[in-house]
């Protein structure tokens, strides 16, 4: 089967990076794949690029794919890309195929889920209101309050050290306009960013955040973005009494959400262990592969 690969435009670039595209489309011009290159702007992840391909099933074993992927990889190396990563569930197909093509596991991810509609509302009004000596939690919606927004900021750092296994994603680095940035894109989208944090009650500072982005109807299900605590306030038992919080306030404010959604590297025990005794099920496994430049 005779396969073009045909450049496409993509319009989606901004400060924080730019897609690259190519459409796979077989002799009668029929389109038979896709694939999508992410470089990142930001000068901490300048190094990597992010990778997608997609051929349809009656089309695979024809070497659309090897194409895609050449033309991707190819694009990366001209950018002066030193690593390209790409998700694949576990078990599919795209394990095989990355692994072949040079592509190494690197890291592992448990999506979660926790359906509100079982959730032992008793239990978790007890644990959002059990008392942390030395902090109180605060919350906002959108944007956060301009007299948090430097400490907000500077707590993005307990992010940093979260168990990424051998994956090279570099050091996230969050000043205050990629904070607001942040928020103002999922406001433009539609959606609701409701935030809960721990505040030390010595001096202010926020010591740790959750994050959840709501849909727009209020209705689905509901996605946690970041939750973290500063190392030097961790074993207080912070993210499970932040997230149980962020869960009540949710099944509150939105009595239309049917569950929570989350996703947690599998080396990231600690996390792992406040999902599961709130009650989040696992539903699935993304595993990152890495290809070396």
């Amino acid at each position: 089967m005779s396969i073009r690969i045909t450049p496409l435009t993509d319009p989606g670039s901004g400060d924080s990076g730019r897609r690259l595209a190519w459409l796979a489309s077989d002799a009668g011009g029929d389109p038979v794949g896709s694939a999508f290159l992410r470089l990142f702007g930001r000068p901490e992840v300048r190094h990597l690029a992010e990778l997608e391909v997609n051929v349809h099933p009656a089309e695979r074993r024809a070497r659309v794919g090897t194409l895609l992927l050449d033309a991707a990889v190819a694009a990366a190396r001209e950018d002066d890309r030193r690593r390209v990563v790409a998700d694949v569930p576990e078990g599919s197909p795209g394990e095989g195929f990355l692994s072949a093509r040079g592509f190494r596991p690197v890291l592992a991810l448990t999506f979660a889920r926790l359906p509100l509609a079982q959730v032992d509302a008793a239990a978790l009004e007890a644990l959002a209101e059990e008392p942390r000596p030395g902090y109180r939690l605060v919350s906002w919606d959108g944007i956060v309050p301009g007299h948090l927004l430097n400490t907000f900021t500077a707590s993005r750092r307990a992010m940093a050290d979260m168990p990424m296994g051998e994956a090279d994603f570099g050091v996230d680095v969050w000043d205050a306009d990629r904070v607001l940035a942040a928020a103002r894109a999922i406001e433009e989208r539609g959606e609701s960013l409701h935030t809960v944090a721990a505040v030390t009650e010595s001096d202010g500072s926020i010591a740790g955040f959750t994050e959840l982005v709501v849909p727009g109807d209020g209705k689905g299900d509901a996605q946690h973005y970041g939750t973290g605590v500063l190392p030097e306030h961790r074993g207080h038992g912070l993210a499970r009494w932040m997230k149980a919080e962020s869960i009540r306030r949710a099944r509150e404010r939105h009595p239309d959400l049917a569950g929570l959604l989350t996703d947690t590297a599998d080396g990231n025990v600690a996390m792992r262990a406040v999902n599961d005794a709130l009650g989040y099920v696992p539903t699935h496994r993304i595993l990152k592969y890495q290809l070396d430049l």
